[in-house]
């Protein structure tokens, strides 16, 4: 399973929820794909008030300020 997490440079809300996401590896498989949201402006405008966000199957499950609580359960088969 592949998870996009939607996020851009030098922003500490971002780094947190990284290392959130990647705790939470350690109780299921999948892999991060990290997308400067600064590199496509269709992704800035979009998520630039949102960051960073959670984006697994095409759905979002979490932004802001991320808590692994809410993402274990978004993770649950």
């Amino acid at each position: 399973m592949r998870v996009n997490y939607y996020s851009r440079p030098g922003c500490s809300l971002c780094e947190e929820g990284l290392l959130t996401l990647k705790l939470l590896q350690s109780d299921f498989p999948f892999e991060i794909d990290v997308i400067n949201i600064e590199e496509n402006e269709a992704l800035h405008e979009k998520y630039m008030l949102m960051i960073p966000v959670v984006e697994k199957n095409g759905a979002i499950i979490q932004y802001g300020n991320l808590d692994y609580v809410t993402l274990y359960e978004a993770f649950q088969p």
